[in-house]
């Protein structure tokens, strides 16, 4: 799998405990062809994470990184975050699939492109507070991290 090359260890570690947690990684599946901005599913039913590594690459630029991880290009940063969002509702699901309720102040704020992401995620997903919190905690992947380990190890 091609997303593979743009992980960081911390990154490689939430894939692991994804694989851990009886769930399975995809890539590129027809999932992806519902808009170009969506980097990434999770499929509940099949416990299937989706990575759309194209989408990433379309949109960051298309850039294999010269080294595994390496960290300043927007294709990385798409599709790391994209896995990270995804394993917090993997962990989620693990929680009978309710919000993890991990951040204290219930007002937290979100960068203005991620507010019109949670939009378009919430038309999909159905659920709004489940959405922001994934979308909080994807650029947190110690606390993703802990998140799996606590809900679904």
């Amino acid at each position: 799998m091609e997303f593979l090359l743009f992980l960081t260890a911390k990154d490689k570690e939430i894939l692991d405990l994804i694989y851990k947690a009886n769930f399975s990684v995809e890539e590129n599946t027809p999932l992806c062809l519902l808009g170009e901005k969506f980097f990434g599913f999770l499929k509940k039913k099949q416990r299937k994470v989706v990575i759309c590594t194209k989408n990433a690459m379309n949109i960051g630029g298309y850039f294999i990184p010269k080294s595994r991880g390496e960290d300043y290009n927007q294709t990385s940063i798409y599709i790391r975050t994209a896995l990270r969002h995804e394993a917090v509702h993997v962990a989620q699901s693990c929680n009978n699939g309710q919000p993890l309720n991990l951040f204290k102040d219930k007002k937290i704020k979100l960068h203005p492109y991620k507010k019109d992401a949670l939009k378009k995620s919430t038309l999909v997903s159905g659920s709004r507070e489940k959405e922001r919190e994934a979308y909080w905690m994807e650029d947190k992947p110690k606390l993703v991290r802990s998140a799996l380990i606590k809900y679904c190890l």
